[in-house]
């Protein structure tokens, strides 16, 4: 049987390659927090994250509306209701493709909801790897 955060996982990431604003919401819990990447970054200047539902949809509309993304995870660890991937994230935008590579991972809650989305790469190493497209 597959964990509930595995198939939340599987499913956000589905829906974030599909630019499915609305699949991709409806797997978050009211309360959830996304951290794409933790700490500072474009997205987040105050590096706190986006919380709730209104928050969450601005991050989307902003990081991955845009985009096309693909994403190449090599090992994943799941242990309760946490999952933590290894790999990287190939997204296109902008006439760029980066490349961010580091650890991702997903929490649920009793209901199998996205509480916590947290990324953990560093923006200055993905943005070394930007190349025109």
């Amino acid at each position: 049987m597959t964990a509930p955060v595995t198939l939340a996982g599987r499913r956000s990431r589905e829906a974030a390659v599909a630019r499915d604003k609305d699949a991709w919401l409806a797997l978050f819990a009211d309360d959830a927090i996304v951290e794409d990447p933790i700490g500072p970054s474009h997205f987040d200047p105050d590096g706190t994250g986006h919380r709730g539902r209104e928050a969450i949809a601005a991050f989307f509309d902003k990081a991955i509306a845009p985009s096309q993304l693909e994403f190449h995870f090599e090992k994943t660890y799941v242990c309760g209701d946490e999952e933590a991937n290894v790999g990287h994230i190939v997204i296109v935008a902008g006439g760029y493709r980066v490349v961010a590579e580091g650890v991702f991972t997903y929490r649920v809650n009793a209901e199998g909801k996205i509480a916590a989305l947290r990324a953990y790469w560093e923006v200055d190493k993905a943005s070394a790897s930007a190349q025109r497209v």
